[in-house]
């Protein structure tokens, strides 16, 4: 009587030859690269020195030392981020009819994808830097910054979901003689819906944490306090921001997720 086998998984490339190919050159890859990196250990030294320094600070977090600026930069990134939410809500919603293809003609289509596109190529800092450069300093930089972003991001996601619609509702509504505008209403509007108040949420409270990234570029926000607080190493009052942004973004991700689960 033979022994029992042992199961083992079929490995993800069956040819061993190409297996140890594939393997070894990714590890002489990494070395290579690795062996590029100019590491400067002195200042890799330092830099522990300054990071012990400011883990230290969470123990000791500074709210009261500049509480007015931490708060005046905590109002404007609130402020910032739900006009930019709102602003890129109604923006993205006639950009994501125009960019669903079961809906709009050929270079409707194209001409809104291309909207789409664009905003999602860059990354919101460089958008924070084209605005700040263009407009000057301050939260106007950063609500044109977020509000762009928030475009590419709901309108592709909105754009999807009523590509995916049951066409059967909508037909349905269209054979009863209904205008352009009641179709899309009773047809195409109640089927997305839970998903666009949804991604509305979401979108929220991303948009919350870029309101800091952004600031940090001078497009306003608790990102400028930020900055400012890490530029003259008071390390207390960094790690109080971030606990408070912690505190907001926890806030908020609770709340929708409540609210998404009620809405779907």
């Amino acid at each position: 009587m033979s022994a029992p086998r042992t199961w083992r998984p079929k490995p993800f490339i069956e040819n061993p030859k190409l297996r140890w190919s594939i393997t070894i050159g990714t590890m002489l890859y990494m070395l290579l690269a690795l062996g590029s990196v100019e590491v400067n250990w002195m200042r890799v030294y330092e830099g522990l020195d300054r990071g012990l320094k400011f883990v230290a600070a969470f123990a000791q977090p500074n709210f009261t030392g500049r509480w007015t600026d931490i708060s005046e930069g905590l109002a404007e990134s609130l402020v910032m981020t739900v006009v930019s939410t709102v602003i890129g809500i109604i923006v993205s919603i006639p950009i994501a009819l125009g960019a669903s293809r079961n809906l709009a003609p050929l270079p409707i289509y194209l001409f809104c994808r291309s909207i789409i596109t664009i905003s999602r190529t860059f990354q919101e800092v460089i958008i924070a830097i084209l605005f700040v450069a263009i407009f000057g300093f301050g939260p106007f930089a950063g609500v044109l910054t977020i509000s762009f972003a928030t475009i590419g991001f709901l309108a592709k996601l909105l754009a999807e979901a009523i590509e995916n619609i049951d066409p059967s509702q909508a037909e349905a509504v269209r054979s009863t003689g209904s205008r352009w505008w009641q179709w899309l209403n009773y047809g195409i509007q109640p089927q997305v819906m839970p998903r666009l108040i949804g991604l509305s949420l979401y979108r929220l409270d991303i948009n919350f944490r870029e309101s800091a990234v952004v600031g940090l570029v001078g497009a306003g926000g608790i990102g400028a306090t930020l900055n400012t607080a890490f530029d003259r190493y008071e390390f207390d009052t960094a790690a109080a921001i971030l606990i408070l942004i912690i505190g907001i973004v926890m806030f908020a991700e609770y709340s929708s997720s409540a609210i998404r689960k009620r809405v779907q």
